[in-house]
């Protein structure tokens, strides 16, 4: 699989499908193994598609450097360089939508549409978890296994039904998420980027096409952020799902329906 040097570090990437690109961004703790296949093979029958590992996750280099969610948009403006794509569309989700905000507000000549999912703008005026979800989120993981960290992390990000009634899906996403896991080191420098991230002041400058996502069963970043999104970004369309968690994987086929429908209209 292949890795090329951005910055000051190798970073891993995927490519799949043809077409003009679509630069896929995980999110927290993430890598290219947590992308739904579904996603990856519908979103790629469009577009080339680029995922990636961040910086500290999966199989991309941790390095020394202080994490923030701007370094990894550079990142992201990197690669881009790297692999000679001028400007793409660009999905986040969660983290992975901050740092496409970033990445909008600092570089916008590089991205045509940009579709942030699951996402805030943090600071103030972002509305938080509850003590128990980012108690969750935040324990310390040193002498946990992967298995029980993935364990631990499903009910943040779906539904209990869905989890229950959907036969093979729980053994999917622990597959998925057991998969290159991160290092508490990079946990740490990733949590500590995310704690403080903050574009609301600067949302009002975005003015590429902007299409939010947001599923009202979100218990990690609360749907409320994506209305807070909606309204600062200047004629952004906010499509909210009203069975979906913070994963977007209960509605799926109505999900991708619409990154589709806002990617391919003129």
């Amino acid at each position: 699989m292949p890795k090329v040097r951005v910055n000051d570090i190798q970073m891993f990437y995927e490519v799949h499908g043809e077409g003009f690109p679509l630069m896929m961004i995980m999110g927290f703790t993430g890598n290219t193994s947590w992308w739904d296949p579904r996603w990856i093979q519908t979103l790629s029958e469009k577009f080339k598609i680029i995922a990636f590992d961040n910086r500290g996750a999966g199989r991309t280099d941790i390095s020394d450097r202080e994490y923030s969610i701007k370094l990894f948009a550079d990142d992201t403006a990197g690669l881009m360089d790297a692999l000679g794509i001028p400007r793409a569309n660009v999905l986040g989700i969660s983290m992975g939508g901050m740092i496409a905000q970033e990445l909008v507000l600092n570089y916008p000549e590089k991205v045509k549409k940009v579709v942030l999912c699951s996402t805030h703008c943090g600071g103030a005026k972002s509305v938080q978890a509850s003590e128990e979800v980012l108690g969750t989120l935040t324990a310390d993981r040193r002498g946990v296994s992967a298995e029980e960290v993935a364990r631990m992390t499903i009910p943040l990000l779906f539904i209990e039904d869905f989890i229950k009634n959907t036969p093979g899906v729980e053994e999917l996403i622990i597959e998925q998420i057991t998969k290159n896991p991160i290092s508490n080191e990079a946990f740490m420098r990733q949590m500590s980027a995310i704690m403080k991230f903050d574009t609301y002041d600067r949302l009002s400058q975005i003015k590429t096409a902007t299409l939010i996502l947001h599923g009202k069963q979100d218990i990690l970043i609360p749907p409320e952020n994506g209305s807070i999104l909606g309204k600062a970004i200047p004629g952004a369309r906010l499509v909210s799902f009203e069975n979906c968690a913070h994963g977007l994987m209960e509605e799926t086929e109505e999900v991708l329906r619409t990154i589709l429908e806002f990617l391919t209209e003129s």
